[in-house]
């Protein structure tokens, strides 16, 4: 190996991230400057990719966890020639392709976005799985690495507990992870919050773990190596790392290690910016240059990855001619598209919950989708996400013939894991949890929407009917909080999320074929413990009436010209239709009954549409059992919205309908009320 040339384009990459980060007067330069050894050593002998392909489906995948590095990445992908020089010098301004923290570009090398320190290693575990999933499926032909770099902030989060589980309970070999380690944090130096034993830790987890000179390209190789050796664990490499390495002062003296290195530009700590750049080789009249020698080097670096994968796609070749179904199949896996499904055949049991009728579903889909991979937070049998599992079976260490994920009790991970797997692509994730525990899971679920990964959520147990497990499981708030996601647009201009609420059985198998071909942003079901009324069918078959729900919302029960229209979504509609049919056989009045199962999507239908469901001069009652926001924007001014507005009780399901009013007589003299009010 020419030791010189590795440390010159380390220092090269080191210059370039300083250089950014004093450009932009913004940004996180002294963990790049550590890390610097390892990105070099990874990317020009290791990681496995096609530089005149960067999104085949077999390259090797680098997840970072450490988004405020994005400083080294994007230095290391500039040697790669995947940027520009004036990206660089563009870094986290208006409109640059280099953000503060790094955003999904796959074609540039960006696996992942990251930021939210934890998630992007949990999602390298989710890409891991993915790639063990489809090996069992395709003689092993997804048998790439996938890498992560995550520092000391990334390793204390909470998650990293779920991650480091997880992947070491399932023998995640093909999974390797660097752990800079420089004994330095933003605000402190880690020893002021920390005192454990890292590698303790994830060797008690079931990890390969070791602990090297992270600035040291010998023994940075030498772990590499054994990572890749192990047959049975992932790996963790500690690299003990220099925070700031190659910083001096004015007077040419070394300033490293020092807790100001981490989060502000080399010029306004004690080093200097000017004689650190002329330490690293770099001219600071031109510090956003490439080292010629460096360029050079990196030419013959792609130049023989271009050929290894060329080979690598030969191979591929053969195979593919000798499995031509199989080959077909992996194509049809990674375009997302689904196989030919018929929903209306899923037979659903009369007046079901709708948890049961998603149940039904993925029994349906556990035979009839193979890309599949399902997960639960130790709730299988309450979510019924069982239902697929009783035709499939658990993913396991050294077995990933199976289909479901028992991820155990943490939402949080199992949701960024969920991630990982859509970001590798040819996967189809589905986690699931009460829906009080989306909570939990929030951070995941806002980075697929940021990301715009088709993951699907199943939310069972969706409000105050839990019952007597009382106000801790009884979610109020949380409809409100996921359906705000649905009024954010994503970067491509689309609504971010699409949460579905169906009203009974027929509308949940509708609700999933809605989730299922939903292949750009993410979709949560929210299903109630309950069971619920079947919504009449008339005239056409219930399955064709409720397919009115892909707009949004639509008319369960519908007349000319209505004095009122009821809306709601979930379990109340068939109470506004119980109420609508007492009001009706009293008081001559014409009802209109609508199930809104996604104000989002209702909001991007055609005007004329909406009006003809929800008429916006009429008169209109909403009823929700979460917050009366849910509702509000639907109803308008003149409306009214019947719902929660504080915590639930313990107590059975049917004494809280009692108690909270969210019985047909109860409605029904709300709906009275406000007709007699509006008269005034």
């Amino acid at each position: 190996m020419n030791n010189t040339i590795d440390q010159l384009s380390a220092d090269n990459i080191r210059a370039l991230a300083i250089s950014m980060v004093e450009k932009a007067n913004s940004g996180h330069p002294g963990g790049s400057m550590g890390g610097a050894d390892f990105m070099h050593i990874l990317y020009s002998e290791y990681l496995k990719y096609d530089p005149s392909d960067m999104q085949w489906i077999f390259r090797d995948r680098f997840f970072m966890d450490a988004g405020h590095l994005s400083a080294l990445m994007y230095a290391q992908y500039y040697l790669l020639g995947n940027y520009e020089k004036t990206d660089l010098e563009n870094f986290r301004q208006w409109g640059s392709v280099t953000p503060g923290h790094p955003e999904i570009d796959v074609k540039r090398g960006i696996e992942n976005t990251s930021g939210p320190l934890g998630q992007g290693h949990a999602m390298g575990v989710g890409a891991a799985i993915a790639a063990k999933f489809l090996s069992a499926r395709f003689d092993n032909l997804f048998d790439h690495k996938i890498y992560g770099f995550i520092t000391d902030g990334g390793v204390q989060e909470e998650i990293s507990q779920g991650a480091g589980r997880i992947a070491g309970h399932l023998g995640l070999n093909n999974f390797i992870l660097f752990y800079d380690s420089n004994d330095v944090q933003l605000s402190s130096m880690t020893d002021e919050v920390t005192s454990e034993n890292t590698a303790m830790k994830y060797e008690s987890w079931g990890w390969k773990v070791i602990t090297i000179d992270g600035n040291n390209h010998t023994h940075i190789r030498s772990a590499l190596n054994a990572a890749h050796a192990e047959l049975h664990r992932p790996t963790l490499i500690i690299g003990r790392t220099i925070m700031g390495k190659g910083c001096v002062t004015a007077d040419g003296s070394m300033y490293e290690g020092q807790c100001e290195l981490h989060g502000k530009p080399i010029g306004a700590t004690k080093a200097d910016f000017i004689k650190t750049l002329q330490n690293l080789g770099a001219n600071p009249d031109d510090s956003f240059a490439v080292y010629k020698d460096v360029e050079a080097h990196y030419k013959t670096i792609l130049d023989k990855k271009i050929k290894d994968a060329s080979e690598r796609k030969a191979k591929i070749s053969v195979w593919e001619n000798q499995n031509p179904e199989l080959s077909k199949k992996i194509k049809q896996f990674f375009s997302g598209d689904l196989p030919i499904l018929d929903f209306s055949s899923i037979a659903q049991k009369a007046n079901a919950a709708t948890r049961d009728a998603s149940a039904a579903v993925l029994g349906y889909l556990a035979e009839n989708v193979e890309n599949m991979i399902v997960s639960s937070a130790d709730l299988s049998n309450s979510d019924k996400t069982d239902g697929f599992l009783k035709k499939s079976s658990v993913l396991q260490k050294n077995n990933f013939n199976g289909a479901f994920l028992q991820a155990g009790v943490a939402e949080l991970t199992m949701a960024a894991i969920a991630n990982g797997i859509a970001l590798h692509g040819g996967v189809i994730p589905v986690v699931a949890t009460f829906f009080v525990f989306s909570d939990y899971m929030k951070p995941a679920i806002r980075l697929a929407a940021i990301q715009e990964l088709p993951v699907k959520y199943v939310w069972t147990h969706d409000s105050f009917r839990v019952g007597e497990d009382g106000p801790t499981h009884q979610p109020i708030e949380q409809e409100a909080q996921i359906r705000l996601l649905e009024k954010i647009k994503n970067h491509s201009g689309n609504q971010s999320f699409l949460a579905l609420r169906p009203a009974d059985a027929i509308e949940t198998s509708v609700a999933w074929q809605m989730a299922l071909e939903n292949t750009k942003t993410p979709t949560g079901l929210i299903l109630s413990r309950q069971e619920i009324k079947d919504i009449p069918s008339s005239g056409n078959s219930r399955f064709e009436a409720a397919s009115n729900a892909k707009k949004g919302g639509y008319l369960v029960k519908s007349t000319e010209n209505p004095d009122i229209t009821l809306i709601a979504n979930g379990s109340e509609v068939s109470t506004l239709l119980e109420a609508a049919n007492e009001i009706e056989n009293n008081i001559k009045i014409k009802i209109n009954v609508a199930s809104i199962i996604s104000e989002g999507l209702f909001r991007s239908q055609p005007k004329e549409y909406q009006e003809s469901v929800i008429p916006q001069d009429g008169l209109v009652f909403g009823l929700t059992a979460g917050l009366p926001v849910n509702l509000e924007n639907l109803v308008g001014n003149k409306g009214k919205v019947f719902g929660l507005e504080h915590f639930g009780y313990s107590a059975p399901a049917s004494v809280l309908d009692e108690k909270f009013g969210f019985t047909s007589k109860n409605v029904k003299e709300q709906i009275i009320t406000y007709l007699e009010e509006s008269k005034k």
